[in-house]
């Protein structure tokens, strides 16, 4: 059976819990991440169909995606970075509150590495 994406879901608690999955965390642990219970969690997954709006930002950036993404705004079918770490994710958001230069310079290295690693890949 294919696992559902998370704007497949109707109702913002699945969508909530399918990203919440996704991305490795129990909802004890996301709940440490924003700052409120494991039980609020637990209640905005399963009884609530209009989340709060004080903590859509808090989850948005835990889970890696946009508060658009989690109200489905757009009504896609496609999240960015499904495929990505929760950990690569995070350090990109701090990559990307870096300025310009060493923006740059993170990622010189980057593709640096990249070419590399697929250069041993090649021999």
């Amino acid at each position: 059976m294919p696992k559902k994406e998370a704007s497949d879901v109707n109702g913002f608690g699945e969508r909530l819990a399918t990203f919440r999955k996704a991305r490795g965390f129990t909802q004890k642990k996301l709940s440490s991440e924003i700052g409120v219970s494991r039980r609020m969690i637990a209640y905005y997954e399963g009884e609530t169909r209009h989340p709060p709006t004080t903590i859509l930002p808090r989850l948005a950036q835990a889970l890696g995606v946009s508060v658009d993404d989690l109200l489905n705004v757009h009504g896609r079918r496609d999240t960015p970075n499904r495929s990505m770490s929760s950990r690569l994710h995070r350090k990109l958001q701090e990559l990307e509150q870096l300025g310009t230069r060493e923006k740059r310079q993170a990622l010189r290295l980057l593709s640096q590495f990249i070419a590399r690693e697929y250069l041993k890949r090649q021999t």
